[in-house]
């Protein structure tokens, strides 16, 4: 029963959901994604607001290279303040095309599609989307993102239709940037 009452949650959120993307715009995810080069702990600089991350600071998402070539998924971050309670969900995201995922986060009854539509040639900054539009984040290898790098993933976001005014800037500690990390 408790299935059947998230399921109806989750359907009538997504029912409502804003999408922030034009979907006349066709979306286009990279063709040169390596899972191996993607693994490793990714900063969240930017998202465009969506209901599971209200209140989210601080976020991370950390990816482990599989055997079977999937990546399992850590996504964490801080409630409400950079000194608040930690949140995070585990899962696994399964390399469907290329740059495009699914992704299964444990607890929840369903998958999401989780598209890289562009990651820079040293795999320090990357932009995901979802063809949807109801989400999208830009990721940096550092909390701090460099000018050069953030306008290029504001440019990719753009390009795939999404209403980049629509953005949220994501907090992290002070003591992690001034670490580089």
């Amino acid at each position: 029963m408790r299935w059947l009452v998230l399921l109806l949650v989750v359907s009538g959120c997504a029912a409502v959901a804003p999408s922030y993307r034009n979907d006349s715009v066709p979306i286009s995810s990279t063709t040169r994604f390596q899972a191996e080069r993607y693994a490793g702990l990714w900063y969240e600089v930017a998202r465009f607001p969506v209901v599971f991350q209200r209140g989210c600071v601080g976020t991370t998402a950390e990816y482990t290279l599989q055997s079977d070539g999937s990546l399992s998924v850590k996504n964490t971050c801080r409630d409400g303040a950079l000194d608040g309670p930690i949140r995070s969900i585990e899962g696994r995201a399964r390399v469907v095309g290329p740059g495009r995922l699914d992704v299964r986060l444990n607890g929840v009854p369903f998958g999401a599609p989780y598209w890289v539509l562009w990651v820079d040639a040293d795999y320090r900054t990357a932009v995901v989307g979802t063809p949807n539009g109801r989400a999208g984040w830009i990721l940096n290898r550092t909390p701090d993102i460099p000018q050069d790098r953030l306008r290029a993933a504001l440019e990719v976001l753009d390009f795939n239709g999404y209403d980049t005014s629509q953005l949220i800037r994501v907090p992290h500690s002070p003591d992690l940037i001034a670490q580089g990390r």
